[in-house]
């Protein structure tokens, strides 16, 4: 029964999810500080801590939301939904994960405990207020990667991190978003599950802002490589740039071609092109900034 109520647990706390914390890795990689091992110490520990805290984001929306996924097709097999999680102990779990997160997170960095405030004060505005509002929906879904990153810089000593990281990061979190609303304005049309936002979108506007954001994500890619203050001098980031460009089109291509996109963390997960291409954009980045 215990068995069986933590393995319910562990799925509800959505450990896919937990993929996107690793951008709380960016301010040490691209600060040039992933050999230093008190940095990297930290900067891990903080990824731990925000996985706890984004959780317990999803054990209380989870919750609130338990009579909704019943009546969904797939959202019913939730733990909470299905009755495999029982609500006092999801409350509970979510309360200590909070507790946990924001009280070691204040010792790790006063700083980060505040970005973390902002995170859960933001998830719950979107989940009761923000998400039913058409263009706001999909800016505050990339305010949230936007925290992560900031709260990976907050609990290192920064030396050279380029401003041009928090603006690329703004427009993939919104190519993300955007393609997310699109393959769910897809399913909603066939007779699938619906969200109120979605009458405020049409297709052909999702697909102009998707374009908007891919030009932008590249091109503000593409400037950080050779005006950021700690890449080499002889430009060599800017080879990491055909990765970036493939990224995008091959997830263009997901989108629009296969009809997916409504959960971008089951494209990273699956999809072996995009896998090998963010593995040779990564290598890439590490041979130029700590090898060569």
């Amino acid at each position: 029964m215990i068995h069986a109520m933590l393995i319910a647990l562990f799925k509800n706390m959505r450990p896919k999810q937990w993929a996107k914390n690793a951008l709380l890795l960016a301010g040490l990689v691209f600060d040039r500080q992933l050999t230093y091992l008190p940095a990297l110490e930290r900067a891990l520990l903080g990824v731990l801590l925000f996985s706890l805290l984004s959780s317990s984001i999803y054990l209380i929306n989870d919750v609130v939301d338990r009579e909704a996924d019943r009546k969904h097709p797939t959202k019913k097999h939730r733990p909470i939904a299905s009755g495999a999680l029982p609500v006092p102990v999801a409350v509970a779990a979510a309360a200590l994960f909070m507790l946990l997160a924001l009280g070691l997170g204040f010792w790790l960095s006063p700083l980060f405990a505040l970005i973390c405030v902002l995170y859960v004060l933001l998830n719950f505005a979107y989940s009761f207020w923000l998400k039913h509002i058409p263009v706001i929906d999909v800016l505050v879904l990339a305010s949230f990667y936007v925290l992560r990153v900031a709260a990976g810089v907050s609990v290192i000593d920064v030396q050279r991190f380029s401003p041009w990281i928090y603006v690329f990061t703004i427009f993939l979190a919104l190519f993300l978003g955007i393609g997310k609303r699109r393959a769910e304005l897809l399913q909603s049309r066939e007779g699938g599950p619906t969200r109120k936002v979605l009458k405020g979108y049409t297709n052909t506007f999702l697909e102009q802002l998707l374009l908007v954001v891919l030009c932008l994500s590249i091109i503000t890619y593409s400037l950080y490589t050779f005006l950021a203050p700690n890449v080499p001098e002889n430009h060599a980031m800017m080879l990491t740039i055909p990765f970036v460009i493939y990224g995008f089109f091959r997830y263009l291509y997901l989108v629009q071609v296969k009809q997916v996109g409504e959960a971008p963390e089951e494209i990273l997960f699956n999809d072996r092109p995009l896998q090998l291409d963010l593995l040779l954009w990564a290598a890439t980045i590490l041979l130029i900034f700590y090898i060569y």
